[in-house]
């Protein structure tokens, strides 16, 4: 099986340094001490123990209740893995991301994700621990690898990983496939297929009323037809002006990354933002 993790660590840098050039990756005007600490602290967890936790755990517990499985699905057809993959890992992933928008008790397991205020590929990985040691469809993509998926599963990951970083990046590599008329029709089954950067750059807008902000929809990592089978696509093909959570609790680092086991709520100064809302009102808490 082809080693997919240095690649997608190779890629991910990658877009660090083309950040670097084009002038793009710091962002000096809206960059708090406190983004530094859960962008260093949220991607080297993930990178360093929750990824090899999980895909470690994840075949051990599979081969105790089901002994000898390992490679027990290398038969199927590689179709037929990847139509699997993208239920039990991309549309499991949408369940889970719109779970931690949509009920109010999940969101700060998500909301470090979003209470920066730019786009930029180190947002990837910017998470609160819980939010990757519980998610779901890592869980079943590591029993899935388990089970012989690895020939289909290196390839779908690193495509994944690249479409990933592709929509938080600032650099917009489909800004130019709005500016051709003739290239509509391509561009309209493209946007319903793959997760481009003006979709995802909506779900992370400020604003929801400025007519491009879908902070309750365009949940889908790579697979944007999810969002379009249930009910949750805006495709606007504009970005949005700034970024963040409206109206939300200011946090600190620390309650950001660690909640529940650290809760210091930082209410002494003012920041902007959104997330849930609760009975018609946004709300982030």
């Amino acid at each position: 099986m082809l080693d997919y993790k240095p690649i997608i660590l190779a890629i991910f840098a990658a877009f660090h340094i083309a950040e670097i050039i084009a002038g793009k990756f710091w962002d000096a005007r809206h960059v708090r001490r406190d983004d530094i600490f859960i962008e260093i602290i949220g991607t080297s967890f993930y990178i360093l123990i929750a990824a090899p936790l999980i895909f470690y755990t994840a075949p051990v517990l599979v081969e105790n209740w089901w002994p000898g499985s390992a490679g027990s699905w290398a038969g199927l057809a590689w179709w037929q893995m990847l139509a699997i993959l993208l239920v039990a890992d991309e549309m499991v992933h949408y369940w889970w991301h719109r779970a931690c928008h949509e009920i109010p008790w999940m969101y700060p397991l998500h909301g470090a994700h979003h209470s920066c205020q730019y786009m930029s590929v180190r947002l990837a990985f910017r998470n609160n621990i819980f939010f990757f040691l519980l998610m779901p469809n890592m869980w079943a993509a590591a029993a899935l690898l388990h089970l012989g998926f690895g020939p289909v599963y290196a390839p779908y990951i690193i495509f994944k990983m690249t479409i990933n970083f592709c929509s938080h990046s600032p650099l917009r590599w489909d800004r130019w496939l709005y500016k051709h008329p003739r290239l509509s029709p391509f561009v309209w089954v493209l946007e319903r297929v793959i997760t481009t950067p003006a979709a995802h750059s909506a779900h992370h807008g400020l604003h929801k009323d400025d007519g491009v902000t879908n902070y309750k929809g365009n949940y889908a990592n790579l697979f944007f037809f999810w969002d379009v089978l249930f009910g949750t696509a805006k495709l606007s093909r504009r970005y949005p002006q700034e970024y963040g959570i409206e109206n939300a609790t200011p946090k600190t680092w620390r309650h950001e990354l660690f909640w529940p086991l650290l809760s210091d709520t930082r209410r002494t100064r003012k920041q902007v933002t959104t997330a849930v809302e609760v009975d018609g009102k946004r709300s982030a808490s």
